[in-house]
């Protein structure tokens, strides 16, 4: 236990990575992986610490890395993203490879535990969240925000595996009254990633990043469904000769949210210094609506679950893979990542090159 960013936090090292993760709101960040010849620590940490704004949610006040939202966004009697990602979680026995944290909620009534631990030799985060105790329907999701800041202007590659569906937030994401701007055009429906209607005409590139500072924007991506050639779902982002990928199943997490957060919000605490950073979330939800809009199931014509029905008797285990590799200048954006073996995982980038990366892919399946 030590204080990091202001926060007091778990730690866990292993030869991989070291790993923090905050007391209150679970959320995991600075994360340094060590790897060969080069440390790299992509997540992001909020411009601010704690202490600056004591008044407001732990989630923003705390606000950094990757962090478990259940409910996702806002509900009525409970914190926004719910009590996982502001309460205080309680370490529980682990092994020398694991940090094992639980906090009981009293806005949904689940136990929740959070298991993340690491393998020999893979440069990974293995995220399992066992919720129990929880009955009824619920949206859910993870946060991973990773910080861009330093990298030039549209430099970063951002992608995802294949999606049969994909829109721009249908509404007003950031409010002019709040001192908030954002550029893509409200509910745009679209097949590609390189071409989203912006809101002043044309489109733009969502694979490059950071870009359209001045905006906050949300893009939300409905996952094809696995095959036995692509068992599990993909995201990725490319940064300064190296890159950060998560992979998931698409029964457990439907979709992706992109939040992309680069000087939009004026407002305390962003006060226009939240810069480059983008969210890349994993979800059962509608969007960034609350879990009342979730319930809604707004999405049934587009073969879209919204929230995942649980059971006070059952335990359900949602599983994250985070990991990291080095990549050659000409690699490009990630355009696939497939199965090598039982024990590895192959990524192309849009040059066409290949690299191979050790990882035990199965773990989220």
């Amino acid at each position: 236990m030590h204080s990091v960013h202001g926060e007091r936090s778990f730690h866990l090292a292993t030869p991989e990575l070291d790993l923090d993760v905050t007391v209150r709101g679970g959320q995991m960040a600075p994360v340094v992986f060590h790897l060969t010849g080069r440390e790299v620590s992509p997540y992001a940490l909020a411009p601010w610490e704690p202490a600056e704004f004591p008044e407001i949610p732990p989630l923003l006040s705390v606000l950094r890395g990757d962090f478990f939202c259940l409910p996702f966004s806002v509900q009525e009697n409970g914190p926004p993203h719910g009590e996982p990602a502001n309460g205080k979680w309680s370490q529980l026995p682990a092994d020398e490879r694991s940090l094992r944290l639980a906090i009981e909620t009293t806005d949904s009534g689940a136990r929740i535990e959070k298991i993340l631990s690491s393998r020999p030799g893979q440069h990974a985060v293995f995220a399992e969240h066992r919720i129990s105790n929880l009955a009824g329907d619920f949206n859910y999701g993870t946060h991973p925000i990773l910080d861009l800041s330093g990298v030039q202007e549209g430099a970063g590659r951002v992608t995802t595996s294949p999606f049969h569906w994909a829109s721009v937030f249908p509404g007003v994401f950031a409010n002019p009254a709040d001192g908030e701007t954002q550029a893509l055009a409200q509910g745009c429906v679209f097949t590609d990633l390189r071409a989203v209607q912006l809101a002043a005409g044309g489109t733009t590139d969502l694979t490059r990043y950071p870009q359209r500072q001045g905006n906050e924007d949300l893009v939300m991506m409905a996952n094809v469904p696995a095959t036995p050639e692509q068992p599990f779902a993909w995201s990725a982002v490319v940064l300064d000769g190296y890159l950060w990928f998560a992979l998931k199943n698409p029964a457990d997490f439907p979709a992706t949210l992109f939040w992309m957060s680069n000087r939009g919000r004026t407002a305390p605490p962003w006060n226009d210094r939240h810069i480059g950073r983008i969210g890349i979330e994993e979800v059962c939800s509608h969007f960034c609506n609350g879990i009342d809009i979730s319930r809604q199931n707004l999405l049934a014509a587009q073969g879209i679950p919204t929230t995942r029905h649980f059971n006070a008797d059952e335990t359900t285990s949602l599983r994250t893979l985070h990991a990291v590799a080095l990549v050659p200048d000409d690699f490009g954006a990630v355009s696939r990542i497939v199965p090598c073996n039982e024990n590895s995982v192959t990524l192309t980038g849009e040059s066409g090159r290949e690299i191979i990366v050790p990882l035990d892919w199965k773990f989220v399946l």
